[in-house]
């Protein structure tokens, strides 16, 4: 529906959707006030989060992890009023987002615990889904501006209860695309035409729509990012830290931390996720194994990974592999 030009909407971080998500509010008649961290050459374009929250009351926030989402809000508290409405959609732990709505708390405005799923191409259609944590009084007053980038919003409860569907419904992303990839190996280490595969799964029960998205791209080698690696590698991450607060393992997430870590390590992070099946030897990847990931490196240091559990549970894969 169209907005009036009055209408007003921030967006902070212009990265691969909350770009979209702008040209979104854009083409429906929103003034959108904008930050990234890197300069853009964009309209709108202020110097600081702050700035934004000074023009704009309701605020939709798409940074890449926890700590650039406390960094933003930090930034931007000493202007909130019990007007604004901060709306997050980075995926990021159930810790982090309940710690950024105690910053907000403390300035009386309202925050949203809105992680999304939708690749690039939802998000320039305006058909992302929202998984909503916090209380459904604060999103009736910026459902209007959600709707206009989604298709679907999901309240799931308190905060931190988005966050932590979001993290799970990831992990069975990543693990799909994980099984798709050795799938596809096995297939091909017997000469049977892969195209058979998807022929297959169109009368199987294993058939999903992340299947049906990820198989055709990752058999012709095309690994254009949609989600990149890394960003699926951190939300991995997230899981089996948010698994390791409540005593209960993760293997399979695990195995797939390890892989996208190798991964990583070979310069792939900022690629597709389904990279990683360029590790076997059907078209477009390379037919070295991956390396065992070095819990030394900056690349392991930097992403912050459970190193010790993680190596463990990635030599069981090694060796099952």
């Amino acid at each position: 529906m169209e907005q009036s030009s009055k209408a007003v909407a921030g967006v902070i971080g212009l990265g691969i959707i909350g770009s979209r998500v702008t040209a979104c509010l854009r083409k429906s008649g929103y003034q959108v006030w904008l930050w990234n961290r890197s300069l853009r050459p964009e309209p709108n374009f202020l110097s600081s989060p702050a700035e934004v929250a000074e023009s704009a009351k309701h605020i939709q926030i798409f940074v890449a992890n926890g700590e650039a989402l406390l960094a933003v809000l930090r930034s931007m508290a000493p202007v909130l009023t019990p007007e604004h409405i901060i709306i997050n959609h980075a995926t990021v732990s159930p810790s982090e987002t309940r710690e950024a709505a105690a910053l907000v708390a403390d300035r009386h405005a309202a925050y949203l615990d809105a992680p999304f799923t939708g690749s690039r191409d939802a998000a320039q259609a305006g058909e992302l889904i929202y998984y909503i944590g916090g209380d459904t009084a604060v999103l009736e007053r910026v459902r209007t501006l959600l709707q206009v980038s989604s298709k679907t919003i999901l309240a799931v409860g308190e905060i931190g209860h988005a966050s932590v569907v979001k993290i799970a419904t990831n992990v069975i992303s990543a693990t799909a695309v994980g099984a798709l990839t050795e799938a596809l190996a096995l297939l091909d280490s017997h000469g049977v035409p892969l195209q058979h595969l998807s022929r297959a799964l169109e009368y199987n029960a294993a058939r999903s729509p992340v299947i049906d998205m990820k198989l055709p791209s990752m058999v012709s080698g095309d690994f254009d990012t949609r989600f990149s690696l890394k960003n699926m590698f951190k939300d991995v991450q997230l899981a089996i830290a948010a698994a390791d607060e409540k005593n209960l393992e993760l293997p399979t997430a695990a195995a797939f931390a390890g892989i996208a870590m190798a991964g990583i390590e070979r310069g792939w992070g900022d690629a597709d996720f389904s990279v990683i099946s360029r590790f076997y030897g059907y078209p477009g990847r390379e037919t070295s194994p991956p390396p065992l990931p070095d819990p030394n490196s900056p690349t392991t240091n930097s992403t912050q990974a459970p190193a010790p559990r993680l190596r463990n549970l990635w030599n069981l894969f090694q060796r099952n592999k």
